[in-house]
């Protein structure tokens, strides 16, 4: 689970919710209105449902649990498991990869490879195109949420609007300026919660997500063609920690 997206959210969440309680004298109920919600919550989910299929859209309820659920590993981890790989083959052919433990599902799709015979250019291929349909998908749920982010305080300023029309409209009626006053305030603060509590930090982070697997399977790439290559397990190792921050890249490179 990811700690930082859990709490930063709920912690927002909670501020929000006290200054609501502490802002109404402990009546938060103010805060809520069914006219608002429609127009925002209702309004905002329809609009980005028109924006991309059916599909992508749902898809996206299950990328967004990787913001919360994910596990992914380090680098470290794969070099490691790479540089095994590599002198195992070395030692007993492609062959001897066929029972290896990989926890890694693209690396293991690589392996598999590698044992059916499959020659370089084939390999390559393959794995570049999983990588970047896998990008793809990704990139679909990320804008799902970005333009979730856009829309919702956009039909937050339309439900303002429709609550200062109805004012205008009632201001012979003092009873009904009130609440045509709170559906023009709350729409725009729903709006705003859905975009910079929810949407765009589910972006941001699924962003991320993205990119660390984007680079995981690159390096994984890497190594597979090493290993068909049969280059040197340690030359393989080196090659791999180009993708390590610097100061990680030398200590184990001296081992």
């Amino acid at each position: 689970m990811d700690l930082a997206t859990l709490v930063g959210m709920l912690g927002a969440i909670g501020f929000v919710v006290m200054a609501m309680i502490l802002g109404s004298n402990g009546a938060p109920g103010m805060f809520a209105d069914t006219v608002s919600v429609l127009i925002v919550f209702g309004g905002s989910i329809f609009v980005v449902i028109s924006k991309f299929t059916l599909g992508q859209f749902f898809g996206s309820g299950k990328a967004a649990a990787k913001a919360f659920m994910f596990k992914i590993e380090a680098p470290e981890e794969l070099i490691e498991k790479a540089v095994q790989l590599a002198d195992s083959a070395r030692k007993g052919g492609f062959l001897a990869l066929e029972e290896a433990d990989i926890p890694n599902a693209f690396m293991q799709k690589g392996v598999n490879m590698l044992v059916d015979g499959h020659d370089a250019d084939v390999v390559r291929a393959t794995l570049l195109k999983d990588i970047s349909l896998t990008e793809k998908r990704h990139e679909n749920a990320i804008a799902i949420f970005k333009s979730l982010g856009d829309v919702a305080p956009a039909m937050g300023m339309i439900g303002t609007l429709i609550g200062l029309v109805a004012m205008l409209s009632n201001m012979d009626d003092p009873k009904a300026i009130g609440p045509a006053m709170a559906v023009a305030l709350l729409t725009t603060l729903y709006g705003a919660f859905i975009a910079n509590i929810i949407a765009i930090p589910l972006a941001d982070k699924l962003a991320i997500r993205n990119q660390q697997e984007k680079t995981n399977n690159q390096l994984i790439l890497d190594a597979i063609l090493g290993i068909q290559d049969g280059q040197n397990p340690k030359v393989i190792e080196g090659i791999l920690r180009n993708y390590l921050a610097q100061g990680k890249r030398e200590p184990a490179a001296a081992e």
